[in-house]
């Protein structure tokens, strides 16, 4: 049996360049795949694609990747999700996002170098993490002064 047919990360590899970077816009270096395609149709385009995704994680979990780098696997896959779901220009950044790509880079480092992967992968979640508590600190602060500022025009 071909080593691309039985090594689970290699199909993980093929099926994140099959997705992200498998065509080439003639005359550039610009690449995409299979994932942006869906995109384009409405609806179930984006959650198809989410799901051939969610196969490099879950080849990552049974290949015994750390919760920290599923976790940062996860945050690709639904950044890519999120975003790429807004017409159009989600199909846009999903041309330049490769969430599989970066997806299967991690995956590589952790059965590479799983120390360096686990580490990586627990400073970016806590950056994320860390970048979320103060949105959601700007957002509440923000409400606040707008209530104030409301409160004074009524009165």
């Amino acid at each position: 049996m071909p080593a691309a047919v039985s090594d689970p990360a290699a199909r993980a590899r093929a099926l994140a360049r099959m997705l992200d970077s498998a065509l080439r816009i003639p005359g550039t270096t610009i690449t995409f795949g299979l994932d942006p395609i869906l995109g384009l149709v409405p609806g179930v385009g984006d959650l198809a694609g989410a799901v051939l995704s969610g196969y490099i994680v879950v080849t990552a979990a049974r290949l015994g990747a750390p919760k920290s780098v599923l976790a940062k696997m996860l945050l690709n896959l639904g950044t890519d999700t999120l975003v790429g779901s807004v017409p159009v220009l989600g199909d846009l950044f999903d041309v330049g996002y490769r969430a599989n790509i970066r997806n299967s880079e991690l995956l590589d480092r952790h059965l590479g170098q799983p120390e360096a992967a686990r580490q990586s992968s627990r400073l970016a979640l806590l950056a994320t993490i860390g970048a979320l508590v103060l949105l959601a600190v700007g957002a509440v602060t923000i409400a606040i002064l707008s209530v104030k500022a409301l409160n004074r025009l009524v009165r």
